[in-house]
């Protein structure tokens, strides 16, 4: 029995939600809905989010509580019940993504590390689109800076996972997480104050089901397992920090409701200034770091807005990675290990393999070394990885963890962790929608991420 747990129920909800808010939601979501259409796009995504998300939440978030360990040992306490050992693999894949997410994810936040100062010291001021895609590459083309960015972001991480579960989860969540929605709403406000408005109202609250196409569909499928951070591993190891006595339905559900709260008001707080300054919100993934600064360098308080824009991108960054690295320490700490020895230990593995993400963008940019198999065809080893940990595992990983929730987790185990009556509506619900509608959705998502959307 692990002796870690949360001092209070709104310190789990905290690191929780900030598992699940992170870049996905303020990098991803933006150029993901603008892709797609806004708000039509947006209601299907926020549908996913509640009809699936939840449940599926609610599963993790059991899981966890009910073995009480880390993700490899929890599955292989409920094996050891009776089930069978292909179940072993949830617990596998979810020390597996998050070590591996994070050796990329921290490249792309020290990106956004590094904005904060190149905005704050106006290096954005007046310039132009060639200008804004000349700082972004200079970012990229420098090795040694982009290291020590990278290797500033995942050393911080570090530090608090290995202060433990009190000491450095909690305290670190309970700082990062209320300032990140304070600057948010700022930061919205301020933009539908100065931006157009107009225009981004009508284009995230106007639904136009026309552009709603069947490969809008299942993006905003994939994209709500991607922002709910689904499949990750965190929320298991995190249920199984939870008490007994904390409901696990309610608590999906307020994850999933800040969540979306989070996408939304990124949208609220980006397609005003994209508007104003007449950029396009389908510009893709370099809408944050090389589109939107030029609208900082332009728009009234854009060093201040352009700074806290990129602290903000930077608080949910650091949210999700210490979500990332605690499930594979918890795992050695169940071992009985040294947290802070496995801390370190663990985040040099992460920065041993984040190196080469880190030159994919500069020496190694060419190097395709998969091109042979189509999957991979075209990819760096940045691609390969991205595409592998976001694309391949999270998908299997989230269908896996659905398939065991609707179709081998006892009707004791559900009753026991949900507090819902085998029978009731809401036990009825739950268990519908993990054992068809979860299994048959994301099967569509892990199809069509690893053989290609059939509707591009």
């Amino acid at each position: 029995m692990r002796k870690a747990t949360w001092t209070s129920r709104s310190a789990f909800l905290m690191a929780a939600i900030g598992c699940a808010v992170g870049l996905g939601n303020l990098w991803r979501f933006p150029y993901i809905a603008g892709q797609n259409g806004g708000s039509a796009f947006i209601m299907v995504y926020l549908g996913f989010v509640f009809l699936l998300g939840v449940p599926l939440i609610m599963s993790e978030l059991a899981i966890g509580r009910e073995g009480k360990l880390s993700a490899v040992e929890t599955m292989r306490r409920l094996v050891s019940r009776g089930h069978n050992p292909i179940w072993m693999y949830i617990g596998w894949i979810s020390i597996l993504v998050p070590i591996l997410g994070l050796s990329y994810y921290c490249v792309i936040a020290g990106w956004s590390l590094e904005y904060v100062f190149k905005a704050a010291m106006g290096t954005f001021t007046g310039v132009d689109a060639a200008g804004s895609g000349a700082i972004f590459q200079s970012s990229q083309d420098n090795v040694i800076g982009s290291l020590i960015w990278f290797s500033l972001f995942l050393f911080a991480t570090v530090t608090v996972i290995s202060m433990g579960v009190k000491n450095g989860l909690e305290k670190a969540v309970k700082i990062m997480l209320p300032a990140l929605f304070v600057i948010l709403i700022f930061l919205a406000i301020y933009a539908m104050s100065t931006g157009d408005s107009a225009a981004a109202i009508d284009f995230l609250l106007n639904p136009d089901f026309s552009k709603l196409t069947p490969r809008a569909i299942l993006e905003a499928l994939g994209q709500a397992l991607f922002s709910l951070a689904i499949g990750v591993g965190g929320l298991i190891t995190y249920g199984a920090y939870l008490p007994d006595d904390v409901s696990l339905p309610k608590s999906a559900g307020l994850i999933a409701i800040a969540d979306s709260i989070v996408a939304l008001l990124a949208g609220f707080a980006i397609f005003p200034i994209v508007f104003e300054y007449g950029l396009q919100p389908s510009e893709g993934p370099g809408l944050i770091f090389a589109t939107l600064p030029i609208a900082f360098g332009q728009m009234p308080g854009g060093i201040l807005f352009g700074t806290l824009f990129f602290v903000l991108l930077s608080f949910a960054a650091f949210s999700s990675t210490v979500g990332m690295l605690e499930p594979l320490v918890a795992w050695f700490v169940d071992k009985g290990k040294s947290r802070v020895k496995m801390a370190w230990g663990s985040g040099m593995i992460a920065w041993s393999i984040g190196i080469f993400m880190v030159l994919s963008f500069n020496v190694l940019v060419t190097f395709e070394p998969l091109n042979f198999i189509p999957l991979y065809e075209g990819k760096n080893l940045f691609g390969i990885m991205d595409y592998t940990v976001a694309n391949v595992l999270i998908p299997v990983n989230a269908l896996m963890i659905g398939l065991f929730a609707g179709w081998a987790m006892t009707n004791e185990m559900a009753e026991k962790q949900f507090g819902f009556l085998h029978g009731s509506k809401e036990f009825t619900l739950w268990r519908i929608s993990t054992k068809y509608i979860a299994t048959v959705a994301i099967s569509i998502v892990v199809y069509m991420m690893m053989f290609g959307n059939p509707f591009a």
